[in-house]
């Protein structure tokens, strides 16, 4: 017996001395997919906060933890409004992550917790001299929806408009004939594109286009001189075709994680990858990173004028007076993933794209340019034999759903064929057709393991309006 207590003993401590471990290293060294968790969950939470003045509590629930992986349960939030930022911790102890509110630049990851990485800096928006909150919309945001009782019955179908929708607009000629709101947003909340931004991000270097800088330069970051990816020109990036390695999987410790949740320069992340097939020789890579590096790109062009690009060229000329495009904490824009605007105001820069880069008359993106943008990037190849993805960092297909690899996502369905897809992570969509004069926006909450796509929804919206 007291051999056995003895060995008891000596089970219980091993136990404790193994747990202690265990809690040391998780305190001392946590593993990179448990603060990838926790800055995930401060960055969404924080942005959620202080852009769209969201209850913490519930984005945490919602936005965080029901649709994320199963650690994302446990994971604890902490809001500090004064000093505006969000800190999250695994069981409210481990793998604490950061991000950090600068006005008029959203929210900034801060993977080491160390502010002094945070550049110093605010935005100061313009007057939106061009908005009449007594006009309707594009001018201001007061709505007459359309008495086609069809196309209000579509926006009424939960299967159409998918499950966990939080926005649908459709725009008909250049106004706004329908819109639906789901449970806890309205007209008035700004909400995250996603890849969206990558479109919006590529529409700002149109305009910064000279004969010194064209489609065709190339040596175009300091860190590439004297080396083979100094041979990438602006092309390559805006087709996705640059050749450098890049792993876009979400689900794990990837390239794409490690850049928005583990650092905190994410164009020096993204831009130190390596060629992988040699210059010319890789295939379409579609790449969050390349996205981000176009944003350090077009604002090393601007020097310090660069934070006010965004406004100036394409949110003030739109009324786009909720858009919040975030930056990282160096001050590169996140032209990947972190736009934050209204329905209202992701419309209006489909409507841009509806009419072909003019508003209101105006040219904002060039025309050679918007041809550009919706000419299919050459090596996207799709298994039915047309192009995918557009130059302009848009798609040129809706999503996919569950159709198989090998078919045509949109076959079966009546669309325009000029119609083009802004698309994002989670069933953020925008569908765009310059000949029809439509835009339909569809936002929310629905992972792609839902299979939802608004495919159907597009379809039905299109021959409800041609009654």
């Amino acid at each position: 017996m007291q051999r056995v207590k003895s060995a008891l003993k000596w089970v219980i401590a091993a136990i404790v001395i193994i747990v202690v471990g265990a809690i040391g290293f998780l305190l001392v060294a946590p593993p990179d997919l448990l603060r990838v968790g926790t800055n995930y969950a401060a960055k969404i939470v924080c942005s959620n906060v202080f852009v769209a003045d969201r209850d913490p509590q519930q984005v945490l629930r919602e936005d965080v933890q029901a649709p994320g992986h199963p650690l994302l349960k446990y994971v604890q939030i902490d809001v500090d409004r004064d000093r505006q930022q969000v800190t999250a911790r695994l069981l409210g102890i481990f793998a604490p992550g950061q991000a950090v509110y600068r006005a008029g630049l959203g929210c900034a990851s801060l993977p080491s917790g160390d502010k002094t990485r945070l550049a110093d800096i605010t935005l100061k928006r313009p007057d939106f001299q061009n908005y009449d909150e007594n006009a309707i919309w594009p001018m201001g945001d007061k709505v007459i929806q359309s008495d086609n009782a069809a196309l209000q019955i579509i926006l009424d179908n939960p299967t159409l408009v998918g499950p966990k929708m939080r926005a649908v607009v459709v725009v008909h000629k250049g106004r706004i004939v329908a819109e639906r709101y789901g449970k806890g947003f309205d007209a008035q909340t700004p909400l995250v594109g996603w890849s969206m931004t990558k479109t919006v991000n590529a529409a700002l270097i149109g305009g910064l286009l000279t004969e010194d800088f064209t489609l065709n330069s190339a040596d175009l970051l300091p860190a590439w001189h004297n080396d083979p990816r100094a041979n990438i020109s602006l092309k390559m990036l805006m087709a996705m075709e640059s050749g450098l390695a890049w792993n876009e999987d979400y689900g794990d410790v990837s390239d794409v994680t490690r850049m928005l949740y583990l650092t905190g320069d994410a164009a020096k992340f993204a831009s130190g990858k390596e060629l992988q097939d040699g210059l010319g020789n890789g295939e379409f890579e579609y790449s969050s990173g390349t996205s981000v590096i176009l944003s350090r790109i077009w604002q090393n062009q601007l020097g310090t004028n660069s934070l006010f690009w965004p406004d100036r060229a394409l949110f003030g000329p739109l009324n786009m007076r909720s858009a919040v495009f975030e930056t990282d904490a160096s001050g590169t824009f996140m032209g990947s993933s972190y736009l934050y605007a209204t329905a209202h105001d992701w419309a209006r820069f489909g409507q841009l794209l509806a009419a072909r880069g003019k508003w209101l008359g105006n040219e904002i993106i060039p025309e050679r340019f918007f041809d550009f943008m919706v000419s299919p990037t050459p090596k996207s190849v799709t298994p039915w034999g047309e192009n995918e993805y557009g130059q302009g960092q848009l798609w040129l297909h809706g999503p996919r759903g569950d159709t198989p690899n090998q078919l045509n996502p949109d076959a079966g369905y009546d669309l325009p064929k000029d119609m083009i897809w802004m698309l994002g992570h989670d069933g953020q969509s925008i569908a765009i057709s310059p000949e029809a004069q439509l835009v339909v926006l569809r936002m929310g909450l629905t992972p792609s393991r839902w299979n939802y796509k608004p495919q159907p929804l597009v379809a039905a919206v299109l021959e409800a309006l041609s009654d």
